[in-house]
């Protein structure tokens, strides 16, 4: 029975991922709120009508959406709604959320200069051609305004926006200091680690993001805040904050230093390296587990572990 809680309502919609639901919030503000939208299909429209009966409401009781990051599963839905319903999000949501075919032509030709780059081989190469099928249960409509850090959304006095990038570039939190409650998006999960996912640089910019250091400074960005709950974009909510940032911190400095002592055995490419950290899935999601060997590259070249060497495919070389 989906019921208020502080002025906030969790509502648990299916998705067709391997990632399982999705929690999308209602808010009671001096607009009613709907923070992110869950998957473009019937079953999760549905289950959002059924949930929002439970408190007496319909879908078009929603004054406004406000999104915490760009992906399918927490803005597809979109496309169910009236064009006239405001939408708000971080301005990095809009390439994703209305993609133009420029912007699918520019993400398909990042990705294969990279899968060149990180040695990838030409087996892998017909993927770059279905990256426009992901977008199946994604959105196709722009945002009415922006969210950036330290801003109030309009009706949503008491709310106050952090980025917070990793995951997505578009990524932001949604802070409310009176009770200490942050609704999170997928920056910490409580089951998982999230992926923090290669994307293309931004408008007007040159160097691909590094989306693991970006979630690691996410997330101790968050210590600075009195948070007392996370509502989280998966799963249940997360209390013990500084246990959990420091558990995740040390977990994936583990897995670094697991790679830097392949590294000191031999170099390998990025490709090689994705092949040892995750045997049996690779295949199956290259993407997610790409994006995640990158990270723990950057990261190492970061604290000075590793260098980079300028060679096709790329070769990595501990430092000694």
């Amino acid at each position: 029975m989906t019921e208020w809680k502080d002025g906030i309502a969790k509502i648990t919609l299916p998705t067709p991922f391997a990632v399982g639901d999705v929690n999308v919030y209602l808010i009671k503000g001096e607009r009613l709120t709907l923070v992110d939208t869950g998957v473009k299909t019937d079953a999760s429209w549905n289950s959002l009508t059924e949930q929002m009966a439970d408190l007496g409401l319909i879908p078009s009781d929603i004054q406004q959406i406000v999104l915490t990051h760009h992906h399918p599963d927490h803005a597809g839905m979109l496309d169910f709604f009236p064009d006239s319903l405001e939408v708000y999000g971080h301005p990095l949501n809009e390439r994703w959320i209305h993609p133009t075919e420029a912007f699918l032509q520019e993400q398909e030709g990042f990705f294969r200069s990279y899968f060149q780059e990180f040695g990838l081989p030409q087996e892998f190469f017909p993927f770059l051609s279905k990256l426009r099928k992901t977008f199946k249960y994604s959105c196709n409509r722009s945002l009415t305004g922006h969210l950036v850090e330290g801003m109030r959304p309009l009706g949503l006095g008491d709310w106050q926006v952090i980025e917070t990038p990793g995951h997505a570039q578009s990524q932001i939190a949604l802070f409310r200091e009176k009770d200490g409650i942050l609704i999170g998006g997928d920056l910490m999960l409580a089951h998982i680690s999230p992926n923090p996912l290669l994307e293309p640089p931004a408008p007007g910019e040159k160097e691909r993001p590094k989306p693991q250091l970006q979630h690691n400074d996410s997330m101790k960005k968050l210590l600075s805040y009195p948070i007392h709950c996370i509502y989280t974009g998966h799963g249940e909510e997360v209390y013990q904050l500084a246990e959990l940032i420091e558990k995740r911190l040390s977990r994936q400095h583990g897995r670094a230093m697991t790679v830097k002592s392949w590294l000191k055995a031999e170099q390998l490419t990025v490709f090689e390296i994705c092949t040892r950290l995750f045997p049996s899935v690779y295949k199956r999601e290259l993407m997610l587990t790409i994006s995640e060997t990158v990270g723990q590259l950057d990261y190492l070249v970061a604290i000075g572990e590793i260098s980079s060497k300028d060679t096709l495919p790329v070769l990595y070389q501990a430092e000694q």
